[in-house]
């Protein structure tokens, strides 16, 4: 028998079949599912540590630098930074931020921050080599004044001085004794010429007053560079004692009979505590 579609099921099929093309559009039509990998959380932090930078002010021999660097930056490559900066070896720097800071630290863990000082304490190449270049005759010449040089008080510069004797109105030496400063000036000493020489020391003013007959010299303590003193043979209870006051020998004021247990003393009113160091 032979079967013949009607009409009704013949609409049914085209329906059927438009709805079927209809529905593959839309799927192609349909936006696909867009898989974008997550970024983790602590290496977004990581990134953006390593992209900071922060601006520092080193301080180096009274001159201020404005340096920048990653706060990650170890110590040890901040230091080959400032070497090509400031022209100091990194390995003859130290730097100093609320003490010591070591080469394994970073800008960050050290506690800097931006607008933090950092002391540069270092030397450069070339006074490195300045101190290391002497020659075998310098150090020969060095040897024999070492091996040659009197004592202070068998100088002839320094004899026509001593012979006179003890000033009558020297103030008491005691030898082996240490001693502050007295409230009253240091007198009855004299100078290479013979005259009377009185200190007085203006702590609050950082100033030392060198007075004799003539008139009175108020030099500021850090005009003051260093200061030789060396018992005088026979009357060990007191000095000879040198004022460097310039860069030569013979730029120093020499005073005479001072009472020996004043000398640490006055080392430390004029140079203050950390004078040797």
């Amino acid at each position: 028998m032979e079967c013949v579609a009607s009409e009704n099921d013949s609409k049914i099929s085209n329906i059927s079949e438009e709805n079927r093309t209809k529905d593959d559009s839309d799927k192609l039509n349909e936006p696909s599912e867009c898989k974008i990998p997550k970024t983790d959380i602590s290496e977004s932090k990581s990134n953006e540590e390593v992209s900071e930078v922060i601006e520092v002010k080193v301080v180096y021999n009274k001159k201020k630098y404005d340096v920048s660097a990653p706060a990650n930056c170890s110590i040890a490559d901040f230091k080959k930074q400032l070497q090509g900066l400031i022209g100091i070896p990194d390995s003859m720097q130290k730097l100093m931020y609320k003490g010591l800071l070591q080469d394994s630290q970073t800008l960050s863990t050290a506690g800097i921050t931006k607008g933090s000082k950092i002391m540069l304490v270092g030397s450069t190449l070339n006074d490195v080599l300045a101190v290391s270049s002497v020659s075998k005759q310098d150090v020969a010449e060095m040897e024999k004044a070492t091996t040659v040089k009197e004592p202070l008080c068998k100088q002839k510069i320094h004899r026509k001085v001593l012979d006179k004797g003890v000033p009558e109105d020297a103030m008491p030496g005691i030898k082996n004794l240490k001693e502050g400063l007295p409230p009253l000036p240091l007198s009855g000493m004299l100078n290479k010429h013979g005259g009377k020489v009185r200190l007085t020391f203006k702590l609050e003013s950082d100033q030392l007053w060198l007075s004799t007959k003539e008139r009175t010299e108020k030099l500021p303590m850090g005009s003051i560079k260093s200061i030789v003193s060396e018992s005088i043979e026979g009357h060990e209870e007191y000095h000879i004692l040198g004022l460097q006051l310039g860069p030569t020998e013979a730029s120093r004021y020499w005073i005479y009979w001072v009472p020996a247990q004043y000398v640490d003393a006055i080392k430390d009113a004029i140079l203050g505590k950390w004078q040797y160091f």
